[in-house]
């Protein structure tokens, strides 16, 4: 006995294909998704994680900013004290320069030389006098400037002839001139004295 198919079996059999390939389309779409959102997740955990250490690092950083603040205004406070200090240090040697001032001078003031006034400015010392000669007055100029420790940069200012009546019968012939020179602090003195004597004592070892 022959059996005979009388259904449509290529309308069936294109079903069949076609509900494959839905299925298929399907579990791509699904696989594709999962794929997707997996990846999503992951890029976001990464993100969280570097703004976390942003976060972190901006925390630091402003810390920081705050210590270096901190550093700035206790260098400032220590320049302050150190300029106070300073400050007091020359107000104690600077009663003591007088002293060192005209023992200097006398030291250093040659014979034929005489003051006729003193007059000083903060660091600066106005010298008028009489000399019997200019070579007097020169000779004063190298004494300030090479051999004493507390007189630095002596000037002359001016240098002019002038008469000195000795008796109502006796004149003579003398140089006036006026000369600038400065006075080191005591500070700034004995540091050039103790320089002097540490090169003095190399050169002789």
């Amino acid at each position: 006995m022959i059996l005979i198919n009388l259904l449509p079996h290529r309308e069936a059999s294109r079903k069949r294909r076609k509900e494959s390939f839905y299925a298929t389309l399907g579990a791509a779409a699904l696989l594709g998704g999962l794929i997707a959102g997996g990846a999503y997740v992951w890029y976001q955990a990464q993100i969280a994680g570097q703004q976390s250490k942003n976060t972190y690092l901006q925390s630091e950083i402003q810390k920081l900013e705050v210590e270096i603040k901190e550093i700035s205004t206790l260098q400032g406070e220590i320049t302050a004290l150190r300029a106070r200090q300073q400050a007091v240090e020359d107000l104690q040697g600077d009663r003591n320069l007088p002293v060192h001032l005209m023992n200097e001078l006398v030291r250093q003031l040659p014979d034929g030389v005489y003051l006729t006034s003193m007059k000083q400015d903060n660091q600066v010392v106005t010298l008028q006098g009489m000399a019997q000669s200019n070579e007097r007055v020169s000779e004063l100029l190298r004494n300030l400037g090479n051999n004493s420790p507390w007189l630095v940069k002596p000037e002359l200012v001016e240098i002019t002839a002038a008469n000195v009546n000795l008796t109502p019968r006796d004149q003579r012939r003398v140089a006036s001139f006026t000369m600038r020179i400065g006075v080191k602090r005591p500070t700034d003195a004995e540091k050039a004295v103790g320089a002097a004597a540490t090169a003095s004592a190399a050169v002789k070892g």
